[in-house]
């Protein structure tokens, strides 16, 4: 394509190669949408120690750059992935470093940050660079966008401005920062501010300076030429105090704004026509499988094969996602006819009233507190309504498989909930277009009334159907987020 782009891709995680969030998902997905778009697209990672290290990649570069004063040595690995319906294939760099990389978690081990990811990150971000240089001016390969994905890539925007001097061949690149959670910044002590190897003049208000401390997250704000989000409401707002984690004011600075752009997911992984991991598969004109999938997923979690509403809870069991105010109403819940799964890892607090529930109610909860891909995929083909009661979401993921897989889901009205899920009402109802249920108050009350709510619309069974069959026809695949993306780098090209 002659009018087509090369987006060098930074992140810290994507899929398949590492992953301990949706940031995987979305930077795997998008470099693959990109790509059948017809657009060039290089994703740059650190060498993590995963199962998918190949020993069999191309040494494709290899160089010092420095931290904290000092040279580190690094080592870029290439590799290529084929992409179905592509003409060409997303090259694939990896920043290997083993003293940095080379460990059993890719930002903690049991549960604690690593003491020194300021200089892990610092060293990728420095590294991106550096590889971007070599394509340039070495490669003589024109890059028109670097794309950089919260806070542990967001030192790559500081660098390429404010060392402008050093990277003056690349001024031409426009750089765009996604934040994927505002609520993670990047913040370190002041004190190792000269690490990161910046003038002493950007450790300041209208620098990377925050309260004393280093904020990276801040610094790529500042210096990107285009900022971003995973969903247009949560882009309005993380620029109030109530979302905006102390940056609200910094992001309203910004000339032209903050764009939202919702994910979308992989409508090949998760399809519930061709899904590998469910017993049957199904599909809008023929929920027969779901039905088999429900009974399947009770007996895997042993709990008795019923009839009865099966209610969902995925994901991180934290307290930004509100399932403290699930745990509140636990007792008005088993008081009525249904059943409760619950799937996923997260504050410990938490796993212990979960845990202590399915001691009391060992017929009602069905409990697993670890994260297994294939149960995840039952437990949105087997359930029948999905609960989200997220304090905020910048777009959220389960919502969306829900959608495909014809779990009605139930969330909070904020961020990329509020934006792709339409909720029940006489109006959408009239006109086919609702597909969940949401409630506003961050209260255990207004939650469980909207789960009283949505338990008598599951008794309207034609009412039912159209809610599922309306959520599993709409259009949730990458193609018109990329797209979106590619209107964004388009606009910073001009």
């Amino acid at each position: 394509m002659s009018n087509s782009l090369h987006i060098v891709m930074a992140a810290s995680e994507a899929v398949p190669y590492a992953k301990t969030g949706g940031l995987a998902d979305v930077v795997g997905a998008l470099s693959m949408a990109l790509t059948k778009l017809g657009h060039q697209v290089t994703l740059l990672l650190p060498g993590y120690r995963t199962p998918l290290a190949r020993k069999d990649r191309r040494v494709a570069m290899q160089f010092s750059v420095p931290v904290g004063g000092k040279p580190v040595d690094v080592s870029v690995e290439e590799e290529y992935v084929t992409v179905f319906g592509a003409a060409q294939k997303v090259r694939v760099l990896f920043v290997c470093h083993d003293p940095y990389y080379n460990r059993p978690g890719l930002y903690q081990q049991d549960h604690r940050d690593y003491p020194d990811n300021l200089d892990r990150f610092t060293l990728f971000c420095r590294a991106v660079i550096q590889v971007v240089h070599v394509l340039v001016d070495v490669q003589r390969e024109k890059i028109n966008i670097l794309h950089l994905h919260d806070w542990q890539t967001a030192l790559c925007a500081v660098y390429l401005k404010a060392l402008s001097d050093e990277h003056n061949s690349l001024q031409s690149i426009k750089t765009l920062l996604t934040v994927h959670n505002l609520g993670y910044q990047g913040i370190f002590p002041g004190q190792e501010f000269m690490k990161i190897g910046l003038p002493s003049s950007l450790f300041s208000l209208e620098g990377l300076e925050f309260y004393g401390a280093v904020n990276c997250l801040k610094g790529g704000i500042i210096f990107s030429d285009a900022v971003s989000t995973v969903s247009p409401t949560y882009a309005r707002e993380i620029l109030t105090a109530e979302y905006g984690c102390g940056l609200e004011g910094v992001l309203a600075n910004r000339t032209g704004g903050v764009s939202g752009v919702t994910n979308g997911i992989d409508e090949v992984a998760w399809d519930p026509a061709h899904d590998t991991y469910l017993p049957a598969q199904y599909h809008a004109k023929d929920l027969s499988g779901k039905h088999v999938c429900k009974q399947a997923l009770q007996q895997e979690l042993g709990l008795p094969i019923l009839g009865v509403p099966l209610v969902a809870v995925l994901g991180r069991l934290t307290f930004q996602k509100g399932f403290d105010l699930l745990v509140e109403i636990l007792p008005e819940l088993m008081a009525l006819d249904l059943q409760l799964v619950v799937l996923g890892t997260g504050d410990s607090h938490l796993e212990q009233q979960f845990i202590a529930a399915k001691e009391k109610y060992p017929q009602r909860i069905g409990l697993s507190l670890a994260f297994n891909e294939g149960l995840a995929h039952r437990v949105e083909a087997g359930s029948d309504m999905l609960v989200m009661p997220s304090r905020y979401e910048p777009c959220g993921l389960s919502q969306l498989y829900s959608l495909r897989y014809g779990t009605v889901p139930i969330v909070r009205r904020t961020g990329g909930l509020a934006d792709t899920v339409v909720p029940f009402r006489p109006s959408t109802v009239k006109s086919g277009r609702a597909t969940g249920f949401h409630f506003i108050d961050p209260s255990p009350e207004a939650l469980l009334s909207t789960i009283l709510l949505a338990l008598h619309v599951y008794e309207e069974q034609e009412v039912w159907r159209a809610l599922v069959t309306s959520g599993m026809s709409a259009n949730l695949s990458w193609d018109q987020s990329a797209m979106a993306y590619i209107d964004l780098y388009r606009r910073l090209q001009d």
